[in-house]
Formats: C-alpha cells, sequence, structure tokens
C-alpha cells in the first residue's frame, strides 16, 4: 500500500498475480497466534495511538507485513479489511492508556475551544492483539477464501523511485494503492485506484502521517461516491487536525505538503496542499492539472497577509520568513498562515490519457513540465516499451539539473508503454515541446518552468 522506505524503487503493480499456498505458507510460520511474551511481527505505530488514528495505522501495520511476504495485493487488503473490521467492532477499552500528567495540563492550557478528550490506547497491546486477529482471519480464509477477495480490478503498470539524494533524512513519502476498494470494503461497481506523493519538511512524521491517514480518511467521507474531489479535499483537512493533535501531544513540529490522484471509474480526481503536484500526459501533450500553493501566488499572498503574517523574499519566498509553502499537513506553529485546506479538481478520461506523473518539488523545480514528454518517451524508445524504470530515469535526470533535495517519482500508466510507442505519441520527441491540452481549472496561470530550491 504506502511506502515509507525511502529506498522504494520501481514496482509494478499488477492484477496477474498468484496465490496458491500464501496462507498456507503464513500459517505455517506462525502457527499459533502470539502469546505476551512474543515479539511482534512488526514495528508498534509509536507510544499511544488516538481512536481516531486505529484504521490507518493498523491497516497500514498490515499491509506493509503482508507486502514484505509478498502477498497477492489484492488479498492482502481484503484481508486487512476484514482484520482491521473485526477488530474495531470489539472493546477497544482495555487497550485505554491514561495521560500522562503534563498531558493533562497542556490540555487545559489549551486555548482553542474546548473539546472532547482524546482517548489514547497502547500501541504496543493494540498491535499484538490485531496481529491475532489477522492471524485468525488468515486461518478461515485458509479454508474459502471470500469472493470479495477476488472482485475484478484493473491491472496497473505504476514505476516509482524516490532517494535521499544529498539532503540528511529522507522525509518523502508515497502511496501506491490499486486495491483501494478492497482495503476499505468498498463493494459499488467502480474500480478506484489511489496514488499519493508527500515530501515532509523539518522531519518525516508528518508525511509519514499523510502517507498513513489521507486515503484512510478519504474511503470514510460519506461524499467519496458523488464528490470524490470533495472527499478528497476533507480527508487533507481532516489529516491536518488529527496531526496537530498528536504534534501538540507529542511536540511535534514537522510538516508536509502533498499531491493524490484518486482514478474511480472513468474519472481522475486530485488533490494537493503546498507544492508537489501532479500532471497528466495525453497523447503526448501535457496537460496541467493543477496550481501548486506558494508564498508568490497573489491569492495566497493576500490570504497570509490578511490573517496577520507576511511573505518575505529571503533565497525565496517565504512565509513569516521560514516556509517556502503557504500549505501544509503539519507546521503546528505556523498555522493558519500555512493553511491545511487542500484544492482538488477532476477531469474525464477518455482513454487516450498516456500516464500521470507525480512528485515533489526535488523534481519539479529542476525539469519543466514540458520536458516531462520527452525524457519518458526516450527511455520507452530505449527500452522497447518498457516502463517499469521510467521513475528511476526521471530522478536521474533531476540530479543531473542540480537538485540536492530529496527525490520522488511516480508514473502512473494509463495506456500500455507499448502503445505509447506504436502510437508514435504527437510532440513526444523533442523535450522542448509538449504542447497543453485544457488546463485545470482553467483560471491558474501558467506556472513558472524552473524556481529556486525550495526547504
Amino acid at each position: 500500500m504506502s511506502s515509507g522506505a525511502p529506498q522504494k524503487s520501481s514496482q509494478m503493480a499488477s492484477g496477474a498475480e498468484e496465490t496458491p499456498g500464501f496462507l498456507d505458507m503464513l500459517l505455517q510460520d506462525f502457527p499459533a497466534p502470539l502469546n505476551p511474551e512474543d515479539p511482534l511481527p512488526w514495528k508498534a505505530p509509536g507510544m499511544v495511538l488516538s481512536q481516531e488514528e486505529v484504521e490507518g495505522e493498523l491497516a497500514e501495520l498490515a499491509m506493509g507485513f503482508l507486502g514484505s511476504r509478498k502477498a497477492p495485493p489484492r488479498l492482502a487488503a481484503a484481508l486487512t479489511h476484514e482484520a482491521v473490521s473485526q477488530l474495531l467492532q470489539t472493546d477497544l477499552s482495555e487497550f485505554r492508556k491514561l495521560p500522562r500528567e503534563e498531558e493533562e495540563e497542556e490540555e487545559e492550557d489549551d486555548e482553542e475551544e474546548v473539546k472532547a478528550p482524546v482517548t489514547l490506547l497502547d500501541a504496543q497491546s493494540l498491535a499484538r492483539s490485531f496481529f491475532n486477529r489477522l492471524w485468525e482471519v488468515a486461518g478461515q480464509w485458509q479454508k474459502q477464501v471470500p469472493l470479495a477477495a477476488w472482485a475484478s480490478q484493473r491491472q496497473w503498470l505504476v514505476s516509482i523511485h524516490a532517494i535521499r539524494n544529498t539532503r540528511r533524512k529522507m522525509e518523502d513519502r508515497h502511496v501506491s494503492l490499486p486495491s483501494f476498494n478492497q482495503l476499505f470494503g468498498l463493494s459499488d461497481p467502480v474500480d478506484r485506484a489511489y496514488f499519493a506523493v508527500f515530501d515532509g519538511h523539518g522531519g518525516v512524521d508528518a508525511a509519514r502521517y499523510a502517507a498513513v491517514h489521507v486515503h484512510t480518511n478519504a474511503a470514510r467521507q460519506p461524499e467519496l461516491p458523488t464528490d470524490p474531489a470533495g472527499a478528497l479535499r476533507e480527508a487533507f483537512q481532516r489529516t491536518d487536525q488529527m496531526f496537530l493533535r498528536k504534534a501538540k501531544r507529542e511536540r511535534l513540529q514537522s510538516g508536509t505538503t502533498g499531491v493524490c490522484a484518486l482514478i474511480a471509474g472513468a474519472t481522475l480526481h486530485v488533490a494537493w496542499l503546498g507544492d508537489s503536484q501532479v500532471i497528466l500526459v495525453q497523447q503526448g501533450q501535457v496537460v496541467k492539472l493543477m496550481e501548486p500553493h506558494r508564498p508568490e501566488r497573489q491569492d495566497e499572498k493576500a490570504r497570509i497577509e490578511a490573517l496577520g503574517g507576511f511573505v518575505s523574499h529571503m533565497d525565496c519566498w517565504r512565509v513569516n520568513g521560514t516556509l517556502a509553502v503557504s500549505r501544509a499537513i503539519g507546521d503546528v506553529f505556523q498555522k493558519p498562515y500555512v493553511s491545511g485546506e487542500a484544492d482538488a479538481a477532476s477531469r474525464a478520461l477518455t482513454g487516450s490519457e498516456d500516464y500521470l506523473l507525480l512528485a515533489c518539488d526535488g523534481f519539479f523545480d529542476v525539469v519543466p513540465h514540458q520536458e516531462v514528454v520527452g525524457l519518458v518517451q526516450s527511455h520507452l524508445m530505449r527500452q522497447q516499451g518498457s516502463g517499469l524504470h521510467v521513475a528511476e530515469e526521471l530522478v536521474s535526470a533531476a540530479r543531473e539539473r542540480g537538485s540536492h533535495d530529496n527525490i520522488t517519482v511516480m508514473v502512473v500508466f494509463l495506456r500500455d508503454p507499448q502503445e505509447l510507442l506504436e502510437g508514435g505519441n504527437q510532440g513526444a520527441g523533442d523535450p522542448q515541446t509538449g504542447g497543453r491540452s485544457q488546463d485545470l481549472p482553467s483560471s491558474l496561470p501558467e506556472p513558472e518552468t524552473q524556481a529556486p530550491p525550495r526547504s
């Protein structure tokens, strides 16, 4: 599902899955549920979890564990959903952990509106109980796997590459989730796949948190079937609110930009905060889907100044002299100037689209949109139509052009890459070409093709 591992390289999400013996092997390696003294097969997500964090964090644990054991993605998602659902239907009060005295004092001193106290649960005990629940479901499914676990699903080719580069730490995270419906038990006829890139700053906590919770929150929005873009927008804001509560509890100061794409049936929905970006390439032409949130945008500058903040130019334009982005999840000490409200857009897909490219500013600050098509096309020509490792080449191109930032690139093919060669994309052979079809939203100005490095 998500990848917190910064060293993740190119990978393919495919529907061609072979499952013989997976459950047998799992139960052979774990013939009995865990005892209290047994080591956990995964790392617990911190010391405590709030009730609202449980679903996302446990799903992340299970998907990571099953993925490391090469579970077929659809089976892993369905197993995870069943185990999480069963656990959430139980009484979790046995895992309740009383807050420390200093936490209680902080809550009393909080000047925000009075809210119901947050229930914190012991993450270690909860993770152990959840593994045993997953073990039980695997035992039941060993006899017969439910048909819902094998619902038909589109096959996806996704190329991903992420590097720390010359930075001291890797603060990017990404998510590739073709089995969105299976993970959340959605049984309507609309096939859904979710992809995202998060670019953290001031630490990795916010980026990791967003990679776990944005899609979980989106799946739980009542308007997801009727207004997916609105659900994504609400998911970003809810994730920001959840992380701010965690940041206050645990004294975290990090933040993250982010961009996501939800493909629901024949419609593409995108949402974003900050300067991580997504572009669509259609018949060899770049389609602009969004305008990144930067302090120098006139509307963003006006919003910040209306709140009493300021935008100044140092090495680049910054909010209150610090952050080079005007919207992000987290950044608790820069709220409300750095907003947690995402923008979103939707676009009907006709079947003529080539691919999506999602990336952080470590890529887009040095590689203009119009050069992407030529880079991808030249790679496909050299690789005889194989797109599996195209993200590696794009990351290398960004490094060669001087990027020192973390770099994450994700290419989601909407057509077989072989077709892109055989069809002879117009405008694709020249890296400097790449005309734009109708942009989304149409009122947005053209972005700069080059920008100074941003932190």
